[in-house]
């Protein structure tokens, strides 16, 4: 990757995880020219964790319109159907109550499991000399006022640009400089994650259990092994973390009804805070949030990376637009532009996900049988099952950025 070069940039990325990358792909292929910076606190690589996340079909055609999904498909896993129980404390049963395919068009899968190091690595090769890269470089300090955005940065370092886009994280640096406050409800769950293997094939189904603490999903991966992400409570969680890994195993294997047979574990146990986190704002001065800097939403339904990819779709769209024009990126027309866009659809699925962790996070009779209830007449509505899935899937529709159409900007 280029080093920095003098002058003002377009576009300056804070964070270099895979929404920062994506952003950075999708602005250098498709406006020629552009002045493209991206600055991280850590030195880039390829992280070296088993984790996968769940790729939608509209996220996934973005990969596809940047030219890198041919790099992350053969180490991906189609979900080729869910399987969704409920099961109270202590029962034995896993009662199905939903189920779906998998499709939303003949051969396409609303969705794959991708692994973290996969998509890294195609993102990262497919970014090559495009960007001058600053990593590690830690921000002192940020400016949107005047003409031009300033970062001031460790070493003496200073960066001007026309616009400052924050993809740092759920603990956003730039977010706290610009001020920008959130909306924010802690869960008082703990979202465990693991790679398991198992003696049985997936045959690329997804099972959700939904158990009084909270969800438990299984991911199909490549070869017989699943993604975990576990929600407990904060206790159940610390009980879990303590576990040998034989006793862990084989509590997996109870909780999941003995689905896929026996269960491995390949690593260890993590876990980490549940909570809905909201930017009241996704625009400052010279500066756009994307990704956790503008939303953290529970992963009940694995959309929490998709609604950051669908950010850089629209942000991409956006800016680019904004420089065939001429007209300056980080001005207030284009980034009012940018949050009008995402704003709905983040506060939907914070809605959705958050109703969805009350419903099903507890163990009170009633709503379990209304609940239930609830469950098995969607089963037995196709087109109703047809939505969801669709909606799942984040395809474009008409007035959706281009890129979730797999369309070139």
């Amino acid at each position: 990757m280029n080093d920095p070069v003098q002058g003002i940039y377009d576009v300056i990325i804070v964070g270099a995880g895979p929404v920062g990358l994506t952003l950075g792909l999708a602005l250098a292929q498709s406006a020629p020219g552009i002045k493209l910076a991206l600055v991280d606190r850590r030195p880039l690589a390829v992280p070296q964790d088993n984790r996968a996340s769940a790729i939608a079909a509209g996220v996934r055609r973005i990969f596809e319109a940047l030219g890198v999904w041919n790099d992350m498909a053969s180490e991906a896993q189609a979900i080729l159907a869910m399987r969704i129980t409920d099961s109270g404390q202590g029962d034995i049963s896993r009662p199905l109550f939903l189920q779906f395919d998998g499709e939303i068009a003949p051969g396409e899968p609303f969705a794959h499991m991708v692994p973290n190091r996969t998509s890294a690595a195609a993102l990262l090769g497919a970014t090559g000399t495009l960007l001058s890269v600053l990593a590690p470089a830690e921000i002192r300090t940020w400016s949107g006022s005047g003409p031009v955005a300033t970062l001031e940065l460790d070493g003496n370092r200073t960066l001007r640009g026309r616009l400052v886009v924050a993809a740092d994280g759920a603990q956003s640096f730039l977010r706290a400089q610009a001020g920008i406050d959130v909306i924010r409800h802690d869960y008082g769950q703990t979202g465990l994650v693991a790679t398991i293997a198992h003696e049985l094939p997936h045959d690329g189904v997804a099972y959700e259990h939904f158990r009084p603490a909270g969800p438990f999903a299984s991911l199909p991966l490549p070869g017989n092994r699943s993604s975990l992400v576990w929600t407990e409570s904060e206790a159940g969680a610390r009980r879990a973390l303590a576990l040998p890994a034989e006793d862990l195993a084989q509590e997996i294997e109870a909780v999941m009804g003995s689905t896929l047979g026996s269960v491995s574990l390949e690593d260890a146990l993590k876990g980490f805070p549940l909570r809905l986190q909201v930017a009241r704002s996704f625009i400052g001065p010279r500066l756009a949030l994307v990704g956790d800097a503008a939303h953290v939403v529970h992963p009940i339904a694995g959309q929490g990376l998709n609604l950051g990819l669908k950010d850089v779709a629209a942000l991409a769209e956006v800016v680019v637009e904004a420089l065939r024009l001429g007209i300056d990126p980080g001005s207030d027309e284009v980034l009012g532009r940018y949050q009008s866009w995402r704003r709905f659809d983040t506060a939907s699925m914070a809605f959705v996900t958050d109703g969805m962790n009350r419903l099903f996070s507890n163990d009170l009779a009633p709503l379990r049988a209304l609940r239930d209830f609830g469950l098995g007449l969607v089963d037995r509505a196709a087109p109703v099952k047809s939505a969801l899935i669709r909606a799942a899937a984040g395809t474009g529709s008409n007035g959706a950025p281009r890129l979730l159409s797999g369309l070139p900007l």
